[in-house]
């Protein structure tokens, strides 16, 4: 690899898209056919709406804080992965941070 073909960034560096009250999402650069994000949820926030995967699920990391799903608390470290057409409405208690990818489905 040549240092021409990295690129490199931190959260703050992406300008954030407010998904609804508390919740923040950072789109980053990533392969064709997956997107890849960062999620800032702020404490005591919930996700604005049912969050609906396709073919593929959704994979999610919790970089920091803790996510509630359903009535289960996971914590910072905890690596969750949805499967295909599944939905959810995560909420946190303390704040998180997300870091997450969707595969686009194959249609």
């Amino acid at each position: 690899m040549t240092i021409e073909m990295l690129q490199a960034m931190t959260p703050e560096d992406v300008v954030p898209l407010e998904i609804g009250p508390g919740c923040f999402r950072r789109d980053l650069p990533g392969p064709a056919g997956a997107r890849m994000w960062i999620v800032d949820m702020e404490p005591g926030s919930q996700w604005p709406y049912e969050d609906i995967h396709g073919d593929q699920g959704e994979q999610v990391w919790i970089v920091s804080g803790d996510l509630i799903e359903g009535e289960k608390i996971f914590e910072a470290g905890t690596y969750l992965c949805f499967g295909p057409n599944s939905s959810h409405q995560p909420r946190t208690k303390t704040g998180a941070r997300l870091f997450g990818i969707n595969v686009r489905d194959a249609k």
